[in-house]
């Protein structure tokens, strides 16, 4: 951590996400740039965090490539923007633990980001908090309960920040929606949630998919997040009832019971301000989400809910913004051509006139921004990390999307309805 309380931070995790690098070349999805990189470099040439990036993979060798790909897409495209960075392991060195070297060379109130593989997110995460380092994970945060509340317990007794990448928080429409439902909507009644990706990011996730985590935990985090947290305080989680198809993603390679679309039926119970639930009054929710999607859609992810309340509704189709751009294939001037649905809400890639980077009110640049500016209030003791519980998607915030996701996978796994149980402040699954 700088004098300033800026804190220095370490990139965990060097795939899609944080880089736009995938294998050996650019990535094929809408993340050509990656998103935690670019948006950090520009944090840093804003003077948002302290001088110094880290990052920190499994294979050394890969930074040459990485350093290649920021230098020509980056440093290239915008004017000002340095992509220096230090790198963890060095060059020939393979190591899955290479993280904790990476951790270790940061002082308490530094911050890391973890964008790797969901089975991970846990260790990555407790290893930081140990030593007073702020955190900000991806979704879902870890695939257990009990492995979540064991993170709220940890970041709650370090004094520091734990907070989900939930960036659809900061979605302006989605934003605005919340707070016109939870003003004038009333009670939940029902919540409808589709999201999902082509089949071709099954060849960028194969190495994972299937195995370590699935599709629910990957996209239905999301709009699980935004139901409860629309309804934050009003309704509660009850039971899980999940189904899934299967055979598009196994015939691309992955292993055997690999789900291409997964379903989540939750019941919810209307809740008082004491938290007690309302006789008569209960909700449901159906979450959808699948990475067997067809290509050529127009869009990367498409991404959409509808919220019913006792005096209104809500809908959001948050892939198509009205914005089409329709391009012709001069190597096949007869049949050629794609008409794509652009998303610069999320991230805008394209320089403003002067030539820098103009990505700073896109949600996807606001959420690491948000984290960042938190993480300095509380180094310069402006406000105690327990502050952002009810400002930010904290770790303590967000123990019911988790809860949800894990009892959707022992449905799955099970074939059977799993409860959601809350005894003296914590939740359980049974």
């Amino acid at each position: 951590m700088s004098g300033n309380g800026l804190p220095t931070v370490l990139a965990v995790g060097t795939g899609e996400y944080t880089t736009g690098f995938v294998g050996n070349s650019q990535s094929p999805s809408d993340k050509k740039l990656g998103v935690v990189g670019l948006v950090m470099f520009d944090l840093r040439r804003r003077g948002l965090i302290a001088p110094e990036i880290k990052m920190v993979g499994t294979n050394g060798d890969k930074f040459a490539g990485i350093r290649d790909h920021f230098k020509r897409n980056i440093e290239h495209k915008y004017r000002d923007l340095s992509t220096a960075f230090t790198s963890y392991p060095e060059a020939g060195v393979r190591d899955a633990d290479a993280y904790k070297a990476a951790i270790d060379s940061l002082a308490p109130g530094d911050a890391i980001t973890i964008f790797t593989p969901d089975s991970t997110h846990f260790d990555i995460a407790m290893y930081a908090i140990q030593r007073k380092i702020h955190v900000l994970v991806t979704k879902p945060a870890t695939q257990t309960l009990e492995h979540h509340q064991k993170l709220v317990e940890a970041a709650e007794r370090q004094g520091v920040l734990c907070m989900v990448e939930h960036h659809k928080r900061f979605d302006p429409a989605y934003a605005d929606a919340r707070e016109r439902a939870r003003a004038t909507l009333g009670d939940m009644n029902y919540f409808y949630s589709y999201m999902s990706q082509p089949k071709n990011q099954l060849e960028t996730f194969k190495a994972w998919a299937g195995r370590d985590s699935d599709i629910s935990y990957y996209l239905n985090s999301h709009h699980i997040d935004v139901c409860l947290w629309m309804t934050a305080g009003r309704a509660l989680p009850l039971r899980v009832t999940a189904s899934a198809s299967q055979g598009i993603a196994t015939s691309v390679g992955c292993v055997a019971g690999t789900e291409d679309t997964i379903t989540l039926l939750v019941d919810f119970a209307i809740i008082d301000s004491d938290g007690k639930a309302q006789q008569g009054k209960v909700a449901t929710a159906v979450f959808t989400a699948s990475w067997s999607a067809p290509q050529g859609a127009g869009v990367h992810s498409e991404q959409h809910f509808h919220y019913v309340a006792s005096n209104g509704e809500t809908r959001i189709n948050q892939a198509r913004r009205g914005y089409q751009f329709t391009q012709e294939d001069p190597a096949q001037a007869v049949t050629g051509g794609s008409c794509t649905d652009f998303n610069p809400f999320y991230m805008r890639y394209t320089p403003d006139a002067e030539g820098y980077f103009a990505g700073q009110h896109g949600y996807g640049y606001l959420s690491l921004e948000n984290f960042v500016t938190a993480c300095t209030r509380i180094n310069r003791n402006e406000r105690p990390a327990s502050h952002y519980d009810t400002v930010l998607p904290t770790i303590r915030d967000t123990v019911l999307t988790t809860a949800i996701l894990e009892a959707g996978r022992r449905s799955l796994d099970t074939k059977s309805t799993v409860n959601i149980v809350l005894n003296d402040g914590k939740f359980s699954l049974q």
